[in-house]
């Protein structure tokens, strides 16, 4: 899973420094449940790696934060029988941070502040997407299925204050991502 995220940052005095758009990678797998050819539950388990670089006192800094995601979302879909299938989804995800990091390259500067990434455990955010899924067989029970997933974090994920010698990095900041996906379904 290709995912585009884009962080926004306060450096040490409070400016805001918005970080560059990059592409981090994922993966993951989904079960589902069809309540009927158009409705269905949906449950995925996904780890994503999200990567930001940005400048601060001419120090380059270079933020990676891990997270397991589990959205369970209300699946709509045009008909789970036809050889292909639109799909749309919406409903929570739980985001669990399980690392955090930060590294710094300097040209020749130092920093006399010690910058920490306090980043929040867990959050919570809204997933939403839509996937296109071709029957791969005579009965349509292997699908190859493709589409875009998108989160709206609706919590903060800064972490704790820091002491007077150290700042923290991310402050006030939600996860927005945008990500595609492609894979394989197999219907029971």
């Amino acid at each position: 899973m290709p995912t585009f995220t884009s962080l926004t940052l306060n450096t040490y005095n409070g400016e805001t420094v918005q970080g560059e758009a990059t592409v981090s990678y994922g993966y993951g797998v989904m079960l589902g449940l069809n309540l009927s050819r158009n409705i269905g539950l949906q449950a995925e388990v996904s780890y994503s790696d999200i990567s930001q670089s940005y400048k601060d006192q001419n120090l380059e800094r270079q933020i990676h934060i891990n997270y397991i995601n589990v959205p369970v979302m209300l699946s709509l879909n045009t008909d789970k029988t036809k050889p292909v299938n639109l799909n749309f989804v919406v409903g929570p995800q739980f985001g669990i941070n399980v690392g955090s990091s930060m590294s710094t390259n300097s040209s020749g500067s130092t920093d006399t502040l010690h910058a920490v990434l306090a980043v929040r455990q867990s959050d919570i955010g809204l997933a939403y997407g839509a996937g296109l899924e071709f029957a791969l067989n005579r009965i349509h029970t292997i699908r190859f299925d493709i589409g875009f997933r998108g989160v709206y974090g609706l919590v903060n994920i800064d972490g704790t204050t820091t002491s007077n010698d150290t700042y923290n990095v991310l402050i006030h900041a939600t996860r927005k991502s945008y990500g595609g996906y492609v894979g394989l379904t197999f219907l029971f």
